[in-house]
């Protein structure tokens, strides 16, 4: 026997019951899509008021990408793959040997992709020194010396190696256009680690130092249109200390960055001298190899974000350690930052 013999006639007050049915269905299932774009177009200054509005009660976690450039996502993806979580900020870089150079289209697309799925975006340029050519090694190119009066060249306005360092900077403006264009606010952190010697702009303290590059930099990415950077200042937590001594002024920093490599943790000092040079605007842990632990959240709970280095993600962090930091309540992840 046909079932249609057995079906109920769809009388109006059925047919309204099951159309109101559909629509609560469909409602439903579109909360359960998850948002194609989780942060829609936003300026630098609306990032900036983020990161001070969470300064003392959150922080975002990060992870940076170092090369290949032509992977930009696999260290993110680790950190899923341990966490079950993505970072709240993406760090990539404009890199320096030919390889990846070739490849900064990928990085800038991976900065895309993760601003559309919900987590900060920061980049970093190990650049080669304007002496040499657009790539170059890390050894003896980025991390190479220059002359005390090579570097007053650079800084000296009109100089052939202050044209040729304004050459260099215009080689990243195309892409970071792209992010502008795309409403992508980035962390960009130039010539970072400048107290240090390993590189070839760094230790060169005082106001005609690395400080004054910092400022042409500054000024020179600011003059091409470039409103969607936000400025981040950057020292190694070397034991010499000082650091206000390669600080460029509060006008060229929107915040102030620590990296951690001579212990595992800031130490209580380094965190009342960040704040000092700070003076109110956010500070971050922009390069560390261990995880942020509880006790340092606690104790330290003005860092506005941290952003764990590359390979030290788990060559010097227990899966255990990871999902801890990852999970603490305090911490910030993909999804779960409110622009």
């Amino acid at each position: 026997m046909s079932t249609a013999l057995h079906r109920k006639p769809l009388t109006r007050a059925r047919g309204l019951t099951l159309f109101a049915a559909l629509v609560v269905s469909a409602l439903v299932a579109l909360t359960l899509v998850p948002d194609a774009q989780a942060f829609p177009s936003r300026s630098r200054q609306q990032v900036i008021d983020y990161l001070k509005s969470i300064s003392g009660s959150n922080i975002v976690s990060g992870q940076h990408n170092k090369e290949p450039a032509s992977n930009p996502g696999q260290y993110t993806q680790q950190v899923k793959d341990v966490t079950g979580q993505y970072p709240g900020l993406w760090g990539g870089d404009l890199m320096f040997n030919a390889a990846d150079v070739a490849n900064r289209q990928r990085v800038i697309d991976q900065a895309k992709t993760e601003w559309n799925n919900g987590s900060l975006v920061a980049l970093t340029w190990h650049v080669c020194p304007p002496t040499q050519g657009s790539s170059c090694a890390f050894e003896g190119g980025v991390k190479s010396s220059i002359s005390d009066t090579q570097f007053n060249q650079i800084v000296t306005d009109g100089t052939a190696l202050n044209t040729a360092w304004k050459r260099r900077l215009d080689e990243a403006v195309p892409y970071l256009n792209q992010l502008k264009s795309a409403g992508v606010p980035v962390l960009f952190r130039p010539l970072h680690e400048m107290n240090e010697t390993w590189n070839w702009w760094g230790h060169r303290p005082g106001a005609n130092g690395s400080a004054k590059l910092y400022k042409i930099t500054h000024d020179y990415l600011v003059g091409k249109g470039l409103s969607n950077l936000i400025w981040v200042w950057n020292v190694q937590d070397n034991p010499a200390g000082g650091w206000s001594d390669y600080y460029p002024g509060a006008n060229y920093v929107d915040v102030v960055s620590l990296d951690v490599w001579y212990k595992n943790y800031p130490s209580s000092s380094d965190y009342a001298q960040m704040q000092s040079i700070a003076a109110g605007k956010p500070i971050a842990l922009a390069e560390v190899g261990k995880i942020p632990n509880a006790s340092l959240l606690d104790s330290q709970a003005r860092w506005a974000y941290f952003m764990m280095w590359s390979e030290q993600l788990r060559g010097n962090n227990t899966n255990a350690e990871l999902q801890a930091g990852y999970f603490h309540p305090r911490v910030l992840n993909q999804g779960e930052l409110k622009l």
